[in-house]
């Protein structure tokens, strides 16, 4: 009788520290040589992507395809920190695509996520976020810009949406419209179904993140597109991720700037202990908010009030600290962070990036200020 042969004993799931040791590698051995290039000429790093989505950059929150098996924002922000230390610009197309899984994650639609989850967790795929337009409209910041009707199993949406980024043709996006008297999030696909690339402006950083303004000419929205039928329920649901996951920008570039402070000549580190931030000041800082943000995003799903303040209030300070920090490396380095392509310039203009983006730090602000006046 011949016995079948033994099935090879499962090996144990990797450590968490697996995926970050990949995407490090990733970084030194992709990124890191492109960096200046993805800043000066506005390089597009798809081929990139693609691979830190194999290495498990984008996946670390989505339930059943992460380390974990689980949902662990935490590990996400860390896996977007390591590339935010080389390349703000990289950095945000992860969380371009980090927000289109997230919204596909906590979606009311299950056929929609069946479909496109996978590949969006792998970076098989690659998309943007269209919703900075109704967070703003949510918080009374502006109107929604796009309009749509029902029709025949689905909507019809004009308007143009005047930034979404890590967004080539093929590649899917979320946005939102009003469609007479309730807002409707879906996904869409650049050059399809009437979703048209509209020419954008040029940029003083992050050009290489593929950012268009996109225009919607009587654009079919198919019901199967439809992540869901009622935004403020569905911005409940997902602003915490939304919003923790741009820590990771201002996180890896925080403690790049630490770095680039010390790999500074001898003579010039004795020289900087007169000034009033250094690494070690920054690294203390960096500390108590990377023990904060691992707290928030250990309960994503928190509502109430307290914990939205403290949300707010994390993302703010990774805003102001990363201001802070670039522009005590623009002094650190002195003279040679003025030469034009410097690598301490280019960290100061992406500072710039963080604490504008939606939210930004005025909307932040607001938003503390309107919570403020409820529970008073």
């Amino acid at each position: 009788m011949i016995l079948p042969e033994r099935a090879a004993p499962l090996a144990p799931a990797p450590p968490k520290t697996d995926v970050l040791a990949r995407v490090r590698e990733v970084v030194a051995r992709e990124l890191r040589p492109l960096a200046a290039r993805i800043d000066a000429e506005g390089l597009y790093p798809s081929h990139i992507l693609s691979q830190l989505g194999a290495a498990g950059a984008f996946a670390q929150h989505h339930e059943g395809f992460g380390e974990s098996g689980t949902v662990d924002l935490g590990l996400a922000i860390q896996a977007m920190s390591v590339i935010a230390e080389t390349c703000l610009a990289t950095a945000f197309c992860t969380w371009c695509q980090d927000a289109f899984g997230w919204y596909l994650q906590n979606s009311e639609n299950a056929g929609l996520r069946a479909r496109l989850q996978a590949d969006a967790a792998s970076g098989a795929v690659l998309g943007g976020t269209g919703l900075s337009n109704p967070m703003k409209a949510l918080s009374g910041i502006e109107p929604m810009k796009l309009k749509g009707k029902r029709v025949d199993r689905g909507y019809r949406v004009d308007g143009v949406l005047p930034w979404v980024s890590n967004l080539e043709t093929g590649h899917y996006f979320a946005f939102c419209f009003d469609a007479g008297g309730s807002a409707i999030t879906a996904i869409g696909r650049l050059g399809f179904n009437g979703i048209e690339n509209r020419n954008s402006a040029e940029f003083i950083a992050l050009e290489g993140t593929a950012t268009r303004a996109v225009g919607f000419r009587k654009a079919f929205v198919p019901d199967e597109m439809v992540l869901s039928d009622a935004l403020p329920r569905f911005a409940r649901r997902i602003k915490p991720g939304f919003v923790l996951l741009q820590t990771g920008m201002a996180v890896g570039l925080i403690r790049n700037c630490a770095e680039l402070m010390r790999e500074l000549p001898p003579r010039t580190r004795v020289v900087n202990t007169y000034l009033p931030i250094g690494p070690e000041t920054l690294e203390e800082s960096l500390d108590a908010l990377e023990r904060e943000i691992a707290t928030l995003a250990a309960t994503p799903f928190e509502g109430d009030e307290a914990y939205s303040i403290r949300l707010l209030q994390a993302r703010l300070q990774g805003s102001t600290l990363a201001l802070d920090a670039t522009q005590a490396l623009m002094l650190h380095a002195g003279a040679s962070s003025y030469l034009r392509n410097s690598v301490y310039s280019r960290r100061l203009r992406e500072s710039y990036f963080v604490a504008i983006v939606t939210p930004a730090t005025k909307h932040l602000r607001k938003d503390m200020a309107m919570i403020g006046a409820r529970r008073s």
